[in-house]
């Protein structure tokens, strides 16, 4: 769904959609990003793993605009863009699904759907009166989760009754609604049970399926297996590999996650120059 009014271009399968390029962000003496590189293409689940303090947060709020880098640019399609505050990111289509999930336990699901985005009546009963259109708010929810194939006890059940799974669907459903050119998710199958987890994933892959691209965040290395493209570890403030499920097993990718075992990126020393 396109609320904004904005024309955007369906980019190609493996089309880069999102690039940061030396991404620097110090904290005084910490540096928790020293030269990070991330690009997210068109059609793929991109899953951004590492250990505590290797700079995968740090990252992420980089690109959703909670963190401001020292150093470095983010481009989206290719224009670098200057995030000042999340809702930047949310202006330009890039929708963060995050831990606490951001929902109203006490409303049902398709206010959460449209939670500070509502729909007004038509003509003067929304312009002047700004009464909300619940009817059609309900009508399009309905709709936009049958084709996210997420199936819910009523559009109508309020957020306080569903399970966790179902809840961190609405959460991530909302993401699927508004993001137009990406969605980033933070750990969304945390403290989730088989079962859901399972849903949730299933979710993830009908968003990519229809052509968004997601940056995943996880510790969870099953999941990371199971969903994504491409795996992007990161080791103190850095990219130093990127593989695919095929190209190395799990235990490989949490070596080199770890350190005790190389990745494919330049260490640091290599982009000084000699002499």
């Amino acid at each position: 769904m396109n609320t904004s009014g904005e024309t955007v271009r369906t980019p190609a399968r493996g089309e880069i959609v999102l690039e940061a390029r030396k991404i620097v962000k110090r904290y005084g003496h910490v540096t928790a990003l020293d030269g990070a590189d991330l690009e997210l293409r068109a059609g793929e689940v991109l899953a951004v793993i590492g250990d505590n303090g290797a700079g995968k947060s740090t990252m992420v709020k980089v690109i959703c605009g909670a963190v401001v880098p020292d150093e470095g640019e983010v481009l989206l399609d290719g224009v670098p863009v200057h995030f000042q505050s999340p809702l930047d990111p949310r202006k330009r289509g890039i929708e963060t699904v995050y831990q606490d999930l951001a929902v109203a336990p006490a409303l049902d699901i398709a206010t959460n759907l449209f939670l500070g985005r509502e729909l007004r009546r038509r003509g003067i009963l929304g312009s002047w009166f700004r009464l909300l259109d619940k009817r059609r708010m309900k009508r399009e929810a309905q709709r936009e989760m049958e084709e996210l194939k997420f199936h819910l006890p009523s559009i109508d059940s309020a957020v306080e009754d569903l399970s966790g799974g179902q809840r961190q669907g609405v959460a991530v459903a909302r993401a699927a609604i508004f993001g137009r050119r990406l969605v980033i998710m933070d750990e969304p199958t945390a403290a989730l049970g088989v079962r859901e987890s399972g849903e949730v994933l299933n979710l993830i892959r009908t968003i990519r399926d229809r052509g968004l691209p997601v940056l995943l965040i996880s510790h969870n290395m099953p999941h990371v297996f199971e969903i994504a493209d491409r795996i992007h570890i990161m080791r103190l403030g850095r990219r130093v590999a990127l593989t695919t499920p095929r190209e190395h097993t799990m235990g490989e990718v949490v070596a080199i996650m770890t350190g005790a075992m190389p990745g494919n990126e330049k260490p640091p020393e290599a982009d000084v120059p000699s002499g």
